[in-house]
């Protein structure tokens, strides 16, 4: 039966690649936001330092838009590596949420060591230590130190979060079955994961393997019932994440770019205003004394005609 299990992982990528395209053409393809308005907007070149805007340059649509991709990098990766923001204003939560995602990039960064060591080996320069390849031991402690710590690291964090969601009064209202069941989840699976490493494979050997056989196509046993636990929850874990909120992982970028930072302005002939044109044919299907929309009328109609006296 260890073709199931392989075919558990196949389809769990598959499923992740699908959710994942499947959620950034429903983001890309969504109407244009309400913009926040709030700045200084980070791809901004000048103006940082005092908050301000390429737009209080003098006739600025007429002049060519000047950003900064260090800027906007210095500004994201803060909090997409560290959560700057909830350092600077939950602190308590930090302390739990922060080893659950640095935990989670250390596993990442530990599955792509174990991609990096099979075509290791594929060259001959075997992963392993002592290896006579300074390549093949650096990929070979590397992996064990990213993949212990990093299992360490996510478990301290989830029981930590799951602590925090069952025991806060606060987060009452903001806790529901699925929150709980999502941390329950990860929890097993570090704990699965774990177990493997620190009783048969303390090496990720066994874990190389199995990655070696999905890009070969050769199969082989994962050799011991608890690595091949570890494999079917994580794929598992893998497929689900991108169905659930949890999605936030890549959402995010759109929500910097597509509403907190996005200052493009609307200049006649573009794109953009080509979109709102469109979204002003749009029916009014809700009412006010200053709407008085019936689902026939659209904006433009509401914008229009006057208003009873």
């Amino acid at each position: 039966m260890t073709w199931v299990v392989y075919l558990i992982t196949y389809a769990s990528l598959a499923t992740f690649a699908a959710a994942v395209a499947s959620r950034i053409y429903r983001l890309v393809n969504m109407p244009i936001h309400l913009r926040w308005e709030l700045y200084p907007v980070a791809h901004e070149k000048e103006g940082l330092e005092h908050g301000g805007s390429f737009m209080e340059q003098t006739d600025y649509w007429t002049k060519p838009r000047q950003t900064s991709v260090v800027n906007m990098l210095s500004r994201m990766l803060p909090e997409m590596i560290f959560i700057k923001a909830l350092w600077e204003h939950n602190r308590p939560l930090w302390y739990r949420s922060f080893p659950f995602h640095f935990g989670l990039y250390m596993l990442i960064g530990t599955i792509a060591l174990l991609v990096l060591g099979v075509f290791s080996d594929m060259l001959k320069l075997p992963v392993a230590a002592g290896s006579a390849s300074v390549v093949g031991s650096v990929i070979y402690y590397l992996t064990i130190f990213t993949g212990a710590v990093g299992m360490i690291l996510a478990l301290i964090g989830t029981i930590g979060l799951l602590h925090r969601r069952l025991t806060d009064e606060d987060l009452e209202g903001f806790t529901n079955a699925s929150h709980v069941f999502n941390l329950v989840f990860f929890l097993v699976t570090l704990t699965v994961a774990f177990l493997a490493f620190l009783f048969v494979d303390h090496s990720f050997s066994m874990a190389r393997d199995y990655i070696r056989g999905l890009i070969t196509f050769s199969m082989p046993p994962p050799g011991s019932w608890l690595v091949t636990l570890e494999v079917v929850l994580a794929s598992v874990l893998i497929a689900y994440i991108p169905l659930t909120h949890m999605s936030h992982f890549f959402t995010k970028w759109f929500m910097y770019h597509e509403v907190l930072w996005d200052d493009e302005p609307n200049l006649q002939g573009s794109k953009m205003e080509a979109k709102l044109l469109g979204y002003l044919k749009y029916p009014v299907s809700w009412s006010a004394p200053h709407i008085a929309g019936d689902g026939k009328k659209n904006w433009v109609d509401v914008a229009t005609e006057e208003l009873p006296k």
